[in-house]
């Protein structure tokens, strides 16, 4: 019995336990969502420097593959930021890769049009699963040529390409992802006197002539020896750009503040872009190598003081540039540089804009001073006065003033200086004024001969959506979108077409050829001064040769470009800087391959 009833008892806690586990809740199963599989292509817009980006994003199996650029009116220099975002965003499957230094607003924009695009998707960006990596161009510890060029703006690459005429081998160095410097934002334009416009148009000028202009404009600060080589062959360098390199130039000049007589030949599309596109295309028909993302560090000197190469971060490795001949230096100057500015003129500090790059830091200029080298000029620091009021860049809209078809006028409506003035000179003449800014003033008659609306249709527009810039039927609605004093500016008009009538400016005296106002619609771009140029630097001689602080040669060494000073004296003319840089560029290679 005893037995029987414990047989029951465990039979019960048995089916005790079974019926405990039959109400046991069943186990929730975990639904993982279906993995999203985008494929497709995609249209977005944003905003670069220039107005509108439209890209065409295609992304294959949840991967970016191609991202294409319908539409842009950026710098055709700059653009190059875009294909370089491109790459990095198809390498690392990743909409936040870095932006391109010297090309920030092309970058942010194109950036931006790419994020709108992939909105479209409906999905969110972690859906792209990041890979890979951006692959960097592989480098050697050390490397040797001839000529080593440090700096590849328009000053650096005319100097590589004289080098390597000359029968040396040749290595160029860049510190910013994208070649060009300064001379790739500027207009282009270049001072020649006896140029082939000239003569066509019966234009009397000389090389004397263009001498005393600059000595003049530099309030003859300048070294008389070396600007005599600058008048003495601006012409042969603008031959030489045109034939040689195959610029285009346009068939027309413009009229630079400062100079007696229109010597300034235009680049085709009126932009610096021409200058560095052909001499790009130069160093690679003489395959010369151009190593971008490479900082110069410190120049190298032998025992006896010859400098014999110079030291390079990249990818932060320290990379050795033999030379076996010479170094040149073409870094430019320092005019992004706000504390340096600061140093040499106190009136150069963080409320002036500036219309450089931002590579123009005078790194090269520090690196020089600390081997030795002299410096000069360095308090001369010239701005441009009508950029744009916002962001200081140059404004090219603002060339119909070199064609003497507008006015510069005040907040009451009044001219307040000769609009082909030096830059300086007008600079200061803003300064003074209400509010800090000029506002400049043209009719249609302007606009057509000048066709700056056409041949800068981007910053034009730009300046109109961003009020910076008005287009009126009458010169009251004009004057009253900037609230000018219309009455005074009517009366200025009147006696600007009287002085147009005379044939001559009671008021200022303007050079050149005075053309009346025809009639509306009228235009008014207001304008402020941006520091533009640094005409200090380093000391040479007139072969181009560096010197030192005793006065002395520096064996090995030549400088060309804005990192220079002693050309320009106080002030430097505007168009003067790019036969600058070709006249001592093709100095300093031709020696320098010596």
């Amino acid at each position: 019995m005893k037995r029987f009833l414990s047989i029951l008892l465990i039979l019960a806690l048995v089916l005790g336990m079974a019926g405990c586990s039959t109400n046991k809740p069943p186990e929730q199963k975990q639904n993982k969502p279906e993995e999203v599989k985008l494929n497709g292509t995609y249209e977005g817009t944003g905003i670069g420097r220039g107005g509108n980006i439209v890209v065409e994003l295609t992304i294959a199996d949840n991967k970016i593959s191609a991202v294409k650029v319908k539409e842009h009116h950026e710098t055709e220099g700059l653009a190059e930021a875009m294909n370089i975002i491109t790459n990095a965003m198809i390498a690392t499957n990743n909409l936040d890769v870095d932006s391109v230094s010297g090309a920030t607003l092309t970058s942010a924009g194109f950036k931006t049009a790419v994020k709108d695009a992939f909105s479209k998707t409906g999905v969110g960006a972690d859906t792209l699963v990041k890979a890979g990596s951006v692959e960097i161009e592989k480098r050697e510890s050390e490397y040797t040529a001839d000529v080593i060029v440090i700096g590849a703006g328009g000053a650096g690459m005319t100097a590589a390409v004289a080098a390597a005429d000359n029968g040396a081998s040749v290595i160029v160095i860049e510190k910013m992802p994208i070649q060009g410097g300064n001379t790739l934002i500027s207009g282009g334009e270049y001072a020649a006197p006896g140029n082939w416009i000239q003569e066509k148009e019966g234009i009397e000028d000389s090389a004397e002539q263009f001498y005393n202009d600059i000595l003049k404009g530099g309030d003859n600060k300048n070294d008389p020896a070396l600007v005599r080589v600058l008048a003495d062959n601006a012409l042969a360098g603008a031959t030489w750009l045109k034939d040689y390199i195959g610029m285009d130039f346009e068939d027309y000049m413009l009229f630079f503040g400062g100079h007696s007589v229109e010597r300034s030949l235009v680049p085709r599309n009126a932009t610096g872009y021409e200058m560095i596109h052909k001499l790009t295309l130069k160093l690679e028909e003489k395959d010369i190598p151009l190593h971008k993302n490479t900082s110069a560090t410190e120049l190298i000197k032998n025992q006896d003081g010859r400098v014999v190469g110079v030291k390079a971060e990249y990818d932060g490795k320290t990379i050795t540039y033999n030379a076996n001949k010479s170094v040149i230096l073409a870094t430019g100057g320092f005019g992004a540089n706000i504390d340096m500015r600061v140093k040499y003129n106190s009136a150069m500090n963080e409320k002036i804009l500036s219309t450089n790059t931002v590579g123009s830091t005078g790194d090269g200029i520090v690196m020089a001073e600390n081997s030795g080298v002299q410096l000069v000029d360095m308090e001369y620091i010239q701005t441009y006065p009508t950029c744009d009021a916002q962001s200081g860049a140059l404004l090219y809209v603002g060339d119909v003033r070199m064609e003497g078809r507008s006015i510069l006028v005040n907040k009451e409506g009044r001219r307040f200086v000769e609009e082909l003035e030096r830059r300086d000179v007008i600079s200061n003449a803003v300064i003074e004024q209400t509010g800090g800014v000029s506002y400049m003033f043209w009719d249609e008659s302007s606009m057509k001969d000048s066709g700056v609306n056409v041949t800068h249709e981007a910053e034009y527009n730009g300046l109109i959506l961003r009020k910076q810039l008005v287009k009126a039927d009458t010169i009251e609605e004009a004057a009253a979108f900037f609230d000018i004093n219309a009455d005074e500016l009517k009366k200025t008009v009147e006696n600007y077409n009287q002085y147009a009538k005379d044939g001559k400016d009671l008021e200022f005296n303007k050079r050149g050829k005075l053309v009346p106002f025809e009639g509306g619609p009228y235009y008014i771009m207001v304008s402020k001064p941006a520091v533009h140029h640094t005409m200090g630097g380093v000391k040479i001689n007139t072969d181009a040769q560096v010197i030192d602080t005793d006065g002395n040669v520096i064996e090995g060494l030549f400088a060309a470009g804005e990192i220079t000073g002693d050309i320009h004296g106080t002030n430097r003319l505007g168009s003067d800087a790019i036969a600058d840089i070709t006249v001592f560029g093709r100095i300093a290679g031709e020696n320098a391959a010596k």
